[in-house]
């Protein structure tokens, strides 16, 4: 058996999920924290990977001894969460731990993953969301958010998303099955809401700002499909900032 690790994070410091040569990471702090909590080296394989500066409410990874597909330990399952925790700084947390088959792969036996990506909309910062929401102060009415979910309908379904994938990505297949897309405000603050089957490099954040684009009236609800079936980077928004995305929900 593996051990799954259900963790959130806040991404601020690191450079991503995965492993970096020159910079720190979530995977790395975890494989810290493991050796320490196991006494052996440990297999740390995440769902997904993150950019610089993106946090998670779920995030999922599963642990292993190194080079075997089973883990041994004498800590009971439902205290794994409190006895890892004084080896993890305090922007990375365990929510809870299960045991799952020596097969299961955290990435490859995912049903579909959430993302949200929210917005400060106010002229002023606010200094609590400094770095957990883009702080974007142009006004957005009640008429632009209907727009924007316009806009966001058009995506729901099978597509072939290449014009919301980062222009220097090495992925062939950009198919992918977007299953929710929404945007809701509560208060100066906007979400936008995806799930899918699964995301290309920077798409949820070329979403966001095809969005924007659509608020600010530059992109019409209607041309999104033509956005889409362009299949050129070109064609979308902007990149909106890491710090206003969230991996906020796995479902295996």
């Amino acid at each position: 058996m593996k051990i799954l690790l259900h963790i959130s994070f806040l991404g601020t410091k690191y450079c991503g999920y995965q492993i970096q040569p020159n910079g720190l990471t979530i995977q790395q702090r975890l494989n810290e924290a493991t050796k320490s909590l196991f006494g052996y080296d440990c297999d740390v394989v995440g769902c997904s990977r993150t950019d610089s500066g993106v946090h998670a409410n779920e995030f999922c990874v599963a642990v292993s001894q190194k080079g075997t597909n089973q883990i041994t330990t004498t800590i009971p399952i439902d205290r794994i969460s409190q006895a890892i925790a004084p080896y993890l700084p305090d922007d990375i947390s365990v929510m809870r731990a299960e045991f799952v088959e020596d097969s299961f792969h955290p990435r490859y036996d995912v049903k579909y993953k959430e993302y949200v990506y929210r917005i400060w909309n106010s002229p002023q910062r606010n200094p609590f969301l400094q770095d957990r929401t883009w702080h974007y102060p142009k006004p957005i009415s009640d008429e632009a958010l209907k727009k924007m979910n316009e806009a966001a309908s058009h995506w729901i379904g099978t597509h072939d998303f290449s014009s919301y994938m980062a222009a220097d990505s090495k992925i062939t297949d950009a198919v992918r099955t977007i299953y929710e897309a929404e945007i809701v405000r509560q208060g100066d603050v906007i979400e936008f809401r995806v799930s899918a089957n699964g995301f290309l490099y920077h798409m949820v954040r070329i979403l966001m700002g095809t969005l924007i684009s659509v608020a600010e009236g530059r992109i019409s609800p209607d041309k999104i499909n033509d956005v889409t079936e362009a299949k050129e980077r070109a064609y979308a928004g902007i990149t909106a900032p890491a710090c206003g995305l969230f991996l906020n929900r796995v479902v295996y």
